[in-house]
């Protein structure tokens, strides 16, 4: 059977992309909580104890009849029994070989539920459920972390792809509990979709606890700015809690995520009773919570997790039938993100210290730590800058004593990603090195760098990657020509960069962190002599030009050659113009710098006078 014919269900009808423009689109309730209603034995699950989703092939009078009565209550979207249908869990129970199987079964239950209802009220879809395989990917256990990201994103490629094919509108990656995951989740799904003729809808829901975040903590702002990113079709939370707890998480999603919003939570917080979980909260409070996320936040989707039952999504279908979606007035923060924390680019507090200890290019301790292997100190050299203001880590392993960047690189990364809090610069001229680092990141990196230098060859083959994954570049003003030394020049490679990046690439103008270029001003060699000034300048016209880009400099490289306190004082100098020029980032050992009205004034006058070339 076709993708075509299988989704007859929804012929002649809205997409659930247009539905959700048009009206309050109501998911079902929880499937296994009232799986367990029905007190199904160890014969109903044909020796595979516990696994709801085999139910589908041994027990579909079950399935079918949960789907119908969620139906009945007036659901707009079933969701297909598959949570736990990807290869991972299914070979748990010895079960993998049937995983086509499987998930076209999911789809055909739900599919006769549809039919069988057969009241033409209104369009009814159906949305494959992707749940987490079990693994934590960006944990530092190393049991639950041992899981290849490639075999992740494979795994969740093949469950997406069997789903389309039976069938469904839309695919929704629930109840995600690791960010890394989650983001091999959507881009496994992304390419499914991708060989797919229909349109098809991308749904991510994390779950986050009481404080407000996922299992291993990562912030909604981080969850934000990754999923805006990849550009998923809806975003939203589920499971966890009750719509209580998520409340201030749904109004900063309202505020701050430009795609449609999604809540799904449980009949409240769980109460143990007898060594059972119990949900406490009727339909009637149930409903209210709800109605006021659609009035007061513009959320699209609503739908009940875990302890809702049939009475509970009629609440909500009546309570939301003639409700129409609101308008939200949407204000994206621009941010870079680790597992666990969010730096916001448009930050008052600039420059944004970018730590440059951990460059094995740049800092002789690090480069001999990194020889010997001694990750530990690595992760303390990164927590120490931080302490000392940093707010991203600048990442660079090559060195020509080794050939193994890439797994240096990959170690590293994912050892600082569980271990600090910090962003991170990835900075590598490797191709393979970035892609790497990219996909077991988890959060939104900076890539260091892209530019236009000879073919141009670099800013293609790094942006590919950078779309697929989610993050940021630096992005240096170099073409075919070379180094852009004048203002002039620096402004026409910054527009051509624009160009490729925005134009050519379709992504955010914040993609774009410009490197202006910084030159050595201790040389006192002539063509540099204005080199601070034109760079200025090139900062100043970008942020009144491009704007929703953002700027940067390697600060340190103005005093290359200089005595250590007269590097300290001349870095001083040069980041306090840039600053003022309207500088946003700054690559820079957050140690050295001095408060410009700290220094002492001779010094600071003569640096001064370098800066500005002022003799």
């Amino acid at each position: 059977m076709s993708d075509t014919d299988a989704n007859v269900h929804s012929a002649g009808h809205p997409t659930m992309r247009e539905a959700l423009k048009q009206r309050i689109v109501v998911f079902d309730g929880a499937m296994g909580t009232n799986v367990q209603t029905f007190n199904p034995v160890a014969e109903d699950f044909d020796g595979k104890d516990g696994c709801n989703d085999y139910l589908s092939i041994t027990r579909p009078d079950i399935i079918q009849t949960i789907h119908e009565r969620f139906i009945a209550a007036g659901c707009d979207v079933l969701e297909t029994n598959s949570f736990g249908s990807n290869r991972i869990k299914l070979e748990e129970y010895g079960l993998a070989d049937q995983i086509e199987t499987i998930n076209t079964t999911h789809v055909r239950v739900a599919q006769a539920a549809i039919a069988a209802a057969n009241d033409g009220s209104k369009p009814r879809y159906i949305v494959g459920s992707l749940g987490p395989t079990g693994y934590l990917p960006s944990s530092s256990d190393p049991t639950l972390s041992n899981m290849d990201v490639d075999t992740l994103q494979e795994t969740y490629y093949e469950q997406s792809r069997l789903l389309i094919a039976a069938g469904v509108d839309g695919l929704l990656i629930e109840t995600g509990q690791d960010i890394l995951e989650m983001k091999h989740a959507v881009v496994g799904a992304k390419r499914a979709i991708a060989e797919q003729s229909r349109d098809i809808l991308l749904m991510a829901q994390p779950t986050l606890d009481l404080s407000g975040r996922m299992l291993l903590g990562t912030d909604v702002q981080a969850i934000v700015a990754l999923f805006t990113d990849l550009q998923v079709d809806v975003l939203g939370f589920n499971c966890s809690t009750g719509p209580d707890e998520m409340r201030e998480s749904i109004r900063y999603l309202s505020a701050h995520a430009p795609m449609a919003l999604s809540v799904v939570p449980n009949a409240g917080l769980p109460e143990n009773v007898d060594g059972c979980a119990h949900y406490n909260l009727a339909p009637g409070p149930f409903r209210e919570r709800l109605l006021e996320f659609v009035n007061d936040f513009g959320v699209n989707i609503i739908g009940g997790c875990c302890g809702t039952n049939p009475e509970h999504i009629r609440a909500l279908a009546e309570a939301v039938a003639d409700v129409r979606p609101k308008v939200r007035d949407v204000r994206q923060r621009f941010m870079v993100t680790s597992a666990i924390d969010s730096v916001d680019l448009d930050m008052d507090n600039r420059p944004i210290v970018i730590g440059e200890r951990l460059n094995a290019q740049g800092s002789r301790k690090f480069k001999q730590i990194l020889l010997d292997d001694d990750y530990d100190t690595m992760v303390a050299m990164g927590q120490e800058q931080i302490d000392r203001g940093a707010y991203l880590l600048d990442v660079c392993v090559a060195v020509n004593e080794r050939d193994d960047e890439k797994a240096q690189m990959c170690e590293l990364v994912r050892r600082l990603s569980y271990s600090v809090s910090a962003p991170l610069v990835i900075d590598s001229t490797e191709y393979d090195v970035i892609e790497s680092a990219l996909k077991i990141v988890p959060g939104r990196p900076v890539i260091n760098s892209i530019h236009l230098e000879g073919d141009g060859e670099r800013v293609h083959k790094v942006l590919p990657h950078l779309k697929k994954y989610g993050g940021a570049a630096v992005a240096m003003l170099i073409d075919a020509q070379g180094m852009a030394k004048t203002a002039d020049r620096k402004k026409e490679v910054a527009q051509k960069l624009h160009d490729v990046v925005v134009g050519q690439y379709g992504m955010r103008p914040d993609t774009l962190i410009y490197d202006a270029l910084t030159f050595t001003l201790a040389t006192g060699e002539e063509e540099f002599r204005n080199s601070a000034v034109e760079t200025f300048e090139a900062i100043r016209w970008i942020k009144e030009n491009l704007p929703g880009t953002y700027t940067v400099l390697g600060v340190s490289n103005a005093s290359f050659g200089l005595k250590p306190q007269a590097r300290k004082v001349l870095n001083s100098v040069y980041l306090y113009h840039a600053v003022q020029a309207g500088l946003d980032t700054a690559i820079i050992n957050a140690r050295d710098v001095i408060p410009y009205p700290a220094l002492n004034e001779q010094e600071r006058q003569l640096a001064d006078a370098l800066v500005l070339n002022q003799h």
